[in-house]
């Protein structure tokens, strides 16, 4: 039977004094706390596996609350997401949740990014709203399958720290249009799912060289470690996905 691992870490980085990210895989979570070393979980794919990424907003109130509620509501409706129009439903049940959880209170406009995968017997749902990012390795290399929320870069300019859409992340509500779309499935396909405390201070070449070197746990590990080399100045949430089954090692 076809399965997946999941190695999986969340690392509040070297500048930040708290974690503000959070992170599904199945009915696991790990919300707005800290890992020393990468956890490696492995699910059968008899129904759907969620893994995804949540990174509250810097800047406003609450973004660990947020991010944590997004994680938690995922993982309960992880089973049940089948196809692209359940995903989109369950994201736009989140993007409520997240502004009803902040009304009448100190959480005005709190908010958070999110991006994943739900992995299915045949096919994956690849996922995102804001710019956490969802990264597709193969012997080609790695290529980004999901979108960014971002505003346009300046010549010479990397990275931006603005977001075009988020869950939440305002005083009044916005409803979200988040991007899913369905690729195959195949034993030994390989997924890195990621807040941007991982791509915005190392380089995709960097990313791709350590996907390319490394497997499951050691590869979560070689990349939380790129990223505090290159200064840690934001929480790090990251998977490492591998489908494993039918023949594949």
């Amino acid at each position: 039977m076809p399965y997946v691992a999941v190695s999986a870490l969340s690392h509040p980085g070297l500048v930040r004094e708290h974690n503000e990210d959070s992170l599904v895989a199945g009915p696991w979570t790990l919300c707005a706390t800290v890992t020393e070393s990468p956890q490696t979980l492995v699910f059968p794919l008899r129904s759907p596996v969620v893994v995804a990424v949540a990174d509250g907003l810097g800047g406003h109130p609450g973004g660990e609350v947020a991010s944590a509620l997004v994680a938690r509501l995922l993982a309960r409706a992880g089973p049940v997401l089948g196809d692209e129009e359940a995903v989109r439903e369950a994201l736009s049940d989140c993007n409520r949740a997240v502004y009803q959880a902040a009304e009448g209170g100190d959480l005005t406009a709190m908010g958070t990014t999110v991006a994943g995968l739900v992995l299915l017997h045949d096919s994956v749902l690849v996922f995102n709203v804001g710019d956490s990012r969802v990264f597709a390795a193969s012997s080609d290399g790695l290529r980004q399958v999901s979108v960014d929320d971002s505003p346009p870069l300046e010549p010479g300019q990397r990275t931006t720290s603005l977001v075009t859409q988020c869950l939440g992340g305002s005083a009044a509500h916005r409803d979200v249009r988040p991007h899913v779309t369905t690729v195959p499935l195949r034993p030994g396909d390989r997924y890195l799912v990621c807040t941007d405390g991982l791509t915005d201070p190392v380089t995709e070449d960097v990313l791709e060289a350590v996907m390319r070197e490394n497997d499951d746990g050691r590869a979560a590990f070689e990349l939380w470690h790129a990223a505090i080399q290159a200064g840690g100045p934001d929480n790090i949430t990251l998977a490492v996905v591998r489908v494993g089954g039918d023949g594949s090692p």
